[in-house]
């Protein structure tokens, strides 16, 4: 039997599945999804279990595929029969909630993805990925394995090249028509990137895949971490986003 990714849970109401950036350790996270937690059963997804006694052990080079299948049996796990989930990725998290939306729809509301590093969707994404690589790689590599491992060299060493090579695409068909019943209306998507972002890569990014997935933008406080920065406001924009005339039946 699959066993249940590592996760954990707070609050109570709707789903809400968050994918964190990095490595996806949820660190410093605490501070926002307990703002969450008053409108929302929060489901804070840890895909390498890094933050549940894995950080030092050997991890394999990650897919955005690899993260968002096991958010896919989280959320099969977690979710009450005949609802629908909001999900929020951000950073390298932002590019497996997108990978989720294409590939799993059928269970989600609503999705926000906040400043993806997918650059390759942009006319000029081969130069720009090249020039994203080349910043990381000047700043040395910390430890990805043994008793000095840091999420940060897990993410340098075995997440940035292969997520940021993704190209998101449109969601799959949610379900077959029948003669009784029309499938289900897709989830709401929207893109963001921070006010601080504004002018730079990832923010241009987030502004051309809303238009080419043919959902929304939205400007969130702070910069690329306005998640840890701003919790507050951040949070409250996130709830705004989601609950405006959303659907959580399935």
């Amino acid at each position: 039997m699959t066993e249940t990714p590592h996760h954990d849970v707070t609050g109570s109401g709707p789903v809400l599945l968050i994918v964190p950036g990095g490595a996806g350790h949820p660190m410093g996270l605490e501070p926002l999804t307990e703002r969450l937690a008053r409108r929302f059963t929060v489901v804070t997804y840890d895909p390498l279990g890094l933050a549940h006694g894995r950080l030092g052990l050997p991890v394999a080079d990650q897919r955005p595929a690899d993260w968002s299948d096991g958010a896919h049996r989280l959320l099969e796990a977690v979710l009450p029969p005949g609802e629908r989930a909001y999900v929020f990725g951000t950073s390298s998290g932002g590019i497996a909630v997108l990978d989720l939306l294409a590939r799993h729809p059928r269970r989600l509301a609503g999705v926000v993805a906040h400043e993806p590093p997918c650059v390759t969707v942009l006319p000029d994404g081969a130069e720009r990925r090249a020039e994203l690589l080349g910043q990381f790689a000047g700043a040395g590599r910390p430890p990805a394995e043994g008793e000095s491992a840091t999420p940060m060299g897990v993410f340098l060493a075995h997440v940035l090249q292969p997520f940021t090579a993704y190209a998101p695409s449109a969601p799959s068909v949610l379900s077959a028509p029948s003669a009784l019943s029309a499938p289900p209306a897709g989830p709401r998507v929207t893109l963001g990137a921070g006010a601080d972002s504004r002018g730079q890569l990832l923010y241009r990014t987030a502004e051309f895949l809303a238009d080419r997935l043919d959902g929304s933008f939205a400007e969130f406080p702070g910069g690329h971490l306005g998640t840890l920065d701003h919790p507050g406001d951040f949070a409250g924009l996130l709830t705004e986003t989601f609950l405006s005339g959303a659907h959580t039946s399935a």
